[in-house]
Parts: C-alpha cells; sequence; structure tokens
C-alpha cells in the first residue's frame, strides 16, 4: 500500500500547488490554501513582471521595484537586496534595505536584525539558500551566468507560513533582478555612450575645421612668403643695377660731359673760329648733362619699387619733385581732400607717371616752374602735372596717339603713362597748363584696382 501511495518530486510539487494529495476529510480545505496559494503566486509573478521594467528608467528605481514587490508578497517586515563584493562592480545601487516603510542605502543605518543577511550576502552569496536554524528571515540567491552574485532576504510577517512555492518564486525574482540589474547598467551606459560618442564627433569635426582652417591660414601664409622672398630678390637686383649705373655708367657720361666742355673752352681760347663745332660741342654737353638726369631718375626708380607703404603716395611726390631734377626748375607740390591708403602697386604706378611727366618736363619743355597737385576726392584722384614751358600739347596728343595704337618706337614715355593709367581704369589728358605749357591730367576711380600686369 505504501509503495502505491509514494511520488515523483513533480507530483508532490503539483500537489502543494493544488492541494490535492489525499480523499480525506482535509482535502477542501487543503484546495482552498492551494488556490489561495496558486492565485498569491500569480499576483506575485505579476508584481515581478512589473518590476522589472524599469531598466528604462534608472537601476535605482528598478531595485526599489523589486525590493517592495519581495515585500508585498511576503508581507514582510523588511526586505535586504544586496550585491556581493566585487562583482558587477559597475551596478548601482550595491544594497538597499526596506524597513518597514522607508528605505535604506547607508549600510551605517542599518538595524542589527539584518547584519547576518548582510553579511552573508556580501561575502557568501553561495550560502544564501541555507536557512539558519531558528532565523525567521528568507534569503534566495541571485545568479548571473551560473554565478551567484548576491542575493534577496526579508522577514515574513508571523501569520505568513513561507511554502516552497514562496521560495521559488523570491528565487526567480532575485536572478531576474539580477539580469535586470545588469541589462539597466548596459542601456545607461550606452546611452551615456552614445552622448560621449556625439560629444567626440562634435568635436572632431569642428578640430577638421579648424585644422582646414589653419590649413588655409598656412596655405597663404607660405603664398605671401614666396612671393615676399621673390620680391626681395627682384629688389636686390634692382638695387645692384642702380649701384652699377650710379658707380659706373653715370660717372663715365659725366666724365664725357666733362672732357667735351673742357674741349670746347680750349678751343674757345684758342679762338677757333668755326662756330658750327663750338654748336656741336655745347650741343654734346647738353646731351651728356640730360643723360646723366635721366640716369639719376632711373636710379630713383630702381631704388623706389612698390613696396613702400600704403597712403605714402604724397610723401614720395614730395620726394620725386626733389630728386636728380635741374637745379633751374622750381617743382611745387600740393596735396587737397584726405589721403586715402591706395594698393602699393596703384601708388607706384601712379608715382611713375608723374616721375615720367617731371623728366618729360624737365628735358623737352624749357620750364623754369613744375606744379605738382594731387586731389582725393569721394570716388576719385586726379593727379596733375603743369609747367610754364614751351611744350605744345596737340602735339603730345598725337604723339601720343600714334605711339599707342603702333609699334612706333619713339616716345615711348607717353604711351607707359597711358598704358599704366588704363591698369588703373582712368584716363590721361593733355592740356594747356594755366601756366602757359602743358599739363598732364590723371584721373582714376576709387578704390583703385589694376586690371592687367604692369607695363615695362
Amino acid at each position: 500500500m505504501s509503495s502505491n501511495n509514494a511520488q515523483t518530486p513533480e507530483a508532490a510539487l503539483l500537489d502543494q500547488l493544488t492541494g490535492v494529495r489525499s480523499g480525506k476529510r482535509s482535502y477542501y480545505p487543503e484546495y482552498l490554501r492551494g488556490a489561495e496559494r496558486l492565485e498569491s503566486a500569480v499576483r506575485a509573478l505579476h508584481r515581478i513582471s512589473r518590476a522589472l521594467v524599469y531598466t528604462a528608467d534608472s537601476p535605482q528605481d528598478l531595485v526599489e521595484a523589486v525590493v517592495h514587490a519581495a515585500a508585498e508578497h511576503l508581507h514582510a517586515e523588511w526586505v535586504l537586496f544586496a550585491l556581493a563584493d566585487g562583482v558587477l562592480q559597475a551596478a548601482q545601487p550595491r544594497h538597499l534595505l526596506l524597513f518597514g516603510e522607508r528605505l535604506y542605502q547607508d549600510e551605517s543605518l542599518f538595524p542589527a536584525d539584518v547584519a547576518a543577511q548582510w553579511h552573508t550576502l556580501r561575502h557568501r552569496p553561495w550560502e544564501a539558500e541555507q536557512q539558519l536554524p531558528g532565523d525567521p528571515a528568507v534569503l534566495v540567491g541571485m545568479t548571473l551566468d551560473g554565478e551567484p552574485v548576491g542575493g534577496i532576504a526579508a522577514c515574513p510577517a508571523l501569520e505568513v507560513e513561507v511554502a516552497e512555492t514562496d521560495l521559488a518564486i523570491m528565487n526567480v525574482l532575485a536572478n531576474q533582478a539580477a539580469v535586470a540589474l545588469h541589462n539597466s547598467f548596459l542601456v545607461h551606459a550606452t546611452t551615456e555612450l552614445r552622448g560621449q560618442t556625439r560629444q567626440l564627433s562634435a568635436a572632431a569635426e569642428r578640430q577638421a575645421k579648424d585644422l582646414a582652417s589653419r590649413s588655409a591660414e598656412l596655405a597663404e601664409t607660405q603664398r605671401k612668403l614666396t612671393g615676399a622672398l621673390r620680391r626681395q630678390v627682384l629688389d636686390e637686383e634692382r638695387h645692384r643695377i642702380a649701384r652699377e649705373l650710379h658707380d659706373s655708367v653715370t660717372q663715365d657720361v659725366l666724365s664725357a660731359g666733362m672732357t667735351v666742355e673742357i674741349c670746347r673752352s680750349e678751343l674757345e681760347r684758342a679762338g677757333y673760329e668755326s662756330g658750327a663745332t663750338l654748336e656741336q660741342l655745347q650741343a654734346a654737353k647738353d646731351l651728356t648733362r640730360r643723360a646723366v638726369e635721366r640716369l639719376r631718375t632711373s636710379i630713383y626708380a630702381l631704388n623706389n619699387t612698390a613696396d613702400e607703404p600704403a597712403g605714402s603716395l604724397p610723401v614720395l611726390l614730395q620726394r620725386l619733385s626733389a630728386a636728380h631734377l635741374p637745379g633751374d626748375l622750381t617743382v611745387s607740390v600740393s596735396i587737397r581732400g584726405k589721403p586715402l591708403a591706395l594698393a602699393p602697386r596703384a601708388e607706384h604706378a601712379l608715382l611713375r607717371v608723374a616721375g615720367e611727366a617731371l623728366f618729360n618736363t624737365a628735358n623737352h619743355s624749357n620750364a623754369k616752374r613744375c606744379a605738382v597737385r594731387l586731389h582725393y576726392h569721394a570716388t576719385r584722384l586726379v593727379l596733375t602735372v603743369s609747367d610754364d614751358g614751351d611744350g605744345d600739347p596737340a602735339t603730345l596728343r598725337r604723339t601720343l596717339s600714334v605711339t599707342a595704337t603702333t609699334a612706333f618706337s619713339g616716345h615711348r614715355g607717353l604711351a607707359n603713362m597711358h598704358a599704366r593709367v588704363e591698369q588703373l581704369n582712368g584716363t590721361l589728358r593733355i592740356r594747356r597748363s594755366s601756366l602757359g605749357g602743358v599739363m598732364l591730367r590723371v584721373e582714376i576711380p576709387l578704390p583703385a584696382q589694376f586690371d592687367d600686369e604692369e607695363p615695362e
């Protein structure tokens, strides 16, 4: 008979859940207790499912929901959740105590009633399933990947009879809490990493833009440095040529002029009667004097390039008016309006035009006075060079027309002036001066800009 009543463990667990164990009078009460236990288990599972969906909020909310679910299922006086030392090191919180209606996370505030369970869950989580004799507390362990990682301890109310199913439910709650806590940590860690990734991406983009800007600045600096080195080489070559002209060619021309003057003086003292020869010697002397003045003008132009500081045109005109001109020619310079800073090439071009005009006045017009005027208007700049010489404006206009449209090699000075003014989008006009001679008038728009390369 006893062998017929033997049951398998699964059948015994089913009898515990349903209360069906025998046909005695206790059948119905046990059935009621089994039904209540089954209903309690279902409610507990429902609470567990609600507790474990807090992973999207925070690990703190998750652990609080777990201890409340355990306390509600066991009508517990207190519930302790704890992770073992050295496991899930990044997970927070590592422990939480629900005592009555209050939550404690500072272990120094834990009452003495939970000290033994607290020590076991922290240091010996593999012993969580071993109930101590006379200890009313219930301990269930948490496992993750088959390793003990902590557990849940609870002190049920005195009227609560803890069955195997209650322990099984608590074990499910504990294990799922460990998984959910780990997943919650991973979710929040991923969110933080995503935010850091966005920040790093934005920082990398800013650095890329900064590097691109710095590369552009470096390329521009390299271009300017190359241009500066090239201009330095050209300036050194111009200065070398100027020194050669001053030290050799100019001295040779001066020597030739002195020799001609000596020959003319000796012929006069000897009573030489040929006036034509004396006149030719005088003309040769004048030619050497003009050659010297032209050489000096060229030397000045070579030593004063387009690298003068911006806004220095009035100063440069003052220098030019006193540079290597005949002593019998008086030059005055007047400035009207507020001087504006021009591009160095524009100032250089205007200075070359004024220098060519002064050279023509000194060498071709027999003038005694010359007036250079620079007038700054709001939208234009006017430069005039006037003299009291014997030049004919109509003849000069015809000469300019011929040299500007043909390959005629004479009087290239006028053609060069005209080309420089055209590059500045300006106009060059030749008129009768109020002093009686020729007035050369240059007008350019402001701001001055070049259209082409500078003429030779």
